[in-house]
């Protein structure tokens, strides 16, 4: 059976790179990609590629997208960064969007299955968080001031929402991931992150030179910890849930390789400097200044200190278990070697192959 296959965000760092894949796919007949930024160099040469640069909430999309009888739909899209002022503007991009989306997979019949984008931060960053608790599917998300995890949570009720008043026809896959590495996250498409603030990647605005001096160590806090999965295997996971057998009618995966943490100091290892112990209330006052020192040009919006001083640790065995899917890469390996798809396009002096 050949599939015509919507994937909403497809300029982003995971949209695009599963355009790139699934085209490669001999039962792709056609892929519509949706972004409001213009098409990706990596991608605009793809023959199986029709390309909308659009917003989803504005609407207007769906008279385009019909006429291709949409059967897949990957709904990856998101706002991740808070606009300084502007919660609105994100609520309206990111909730409308994705209700958007929502309702065009649910009313459309040529729709039979969805994939939809979601968080591990949504469980909650919370003084009582451990490192030794690991989060399953069947803990509840927490509310929190953080607004990139309280949209996601959000998003995920409006989903179930109209989900339930279906007639449950259009099967559905939730995807919570960990942090997202690899060679392309870390050397194709730089932005103000965690890794790249470390890593001392960061280039451009003025005030990212005062926080590459600051960073000559790596904070870390009584109880910092990071899980990563690798790109490939985002990838890979993604490709089981959208043309692989029924995952079931209404299924949630939390996506993360098992084994260790990445601790404080195995993060300043990873990029060739000291650990600094340092209390959450030094990083709450630090993302505080940076937040509103920048105007939102460094992403430390409210709540977000939470998540560099609380622990979020999941289970992400589910799709092994059930899915049948094997972890290529360990977390701590996603991090620090340049191994996978995408090493080709790291320099030679970057290069740190897994032997």
């Amino acid at each position: 059976m050949k599939h015509t296959l919507l994937i909403t965000g497809a300029a982003g760092y995971v949209g695009t790179m599963l355009v790139e894949r699934f085209a490669a796919r001999e039962d792709i007949d056609r892929i519509i990609a949706i972004d409001r930024e213009p098409i990706p160099d990596l991608i605009k040469d793809l023959p199986k590629l029709t390309y909308i640069q659009a917003n989803l909430e504005d609407g207007g999309w769906q008279e385009e997208v019909v006429k291709h009888q949409i059967d897949l739909i990957v709904h990856t899209a998101w706002d991740i960064r808070a606009v300084y002022g502007g919660a609105q503007v994100t609520w309206r991009s990111n909730i409308e969007g994705s209700d958007a989306v929502f309702d065009y997979a649910f009313n459309t019949p040529s729709v039979k299955r969805l994939v939809h984008f979601s968080t591990v931060a949504s469980y909650g960053s919370f003084s009582t968080n451990t490192i030794e608790y690991r989060f399953t599917e069947n803990d509840p998300f927490r509310k929190t001031d953080y607004l990139y995890a309280e949209e996601k949570r959000i998003a995920e009720v409006h989903l179930r929402e109209r989900y339930e008043g279906t007639d449950k026809r259009v099967e559905v896959a939730i995807v919570r991931p960990a942090a997202i590495t690899g060679p392309r996250g870390r050397f194709m498409r730089i932005r103000f992150g965690l890794q790249s603030a470390l890593s001392g990647q960061l280039k451009g605005a003025r005030i990212y030179s005062v926080i590459k001096a600051l960073v000559a160590f790596v904070p870390v806090t009584p109880k910092w910890a990071r899980q990563f999965i690798h790109e490939d295997d985002v990838v890979g996971i993604v490709e089981r849930l959208t043309f692989g057998e029924s995952a079931g009618a209404y299924e949630i995966f939390n996506i993360c390789p098992p084994g260790k943490v990445v601790l404080g100091k195995d993060m300043a290892r990873a990029v060739g400097k000291q650990a600094l112990p340092v209390y959450p209330w030094m990083v709450r006052i630090a993302f505080f200044v940076f937040w509103h020192l920048s105007r939102g040009k460094v992403p430390t919006t409210r709540g977000s200190w939470k998540g560099y001083s609380y622990p979020i640790v999941v289970d992400g065995s589910k799709v092994t278990k059930q899915l049948g899917y094997t972890y290529q890469y360990e977390g701590y390996d996603a991090f620090f070697y340049t191994n996978g798809r995408y090493e080709t396009y790291v320099p030679e002096e970057a290069k740190r192959p897994k032997p």
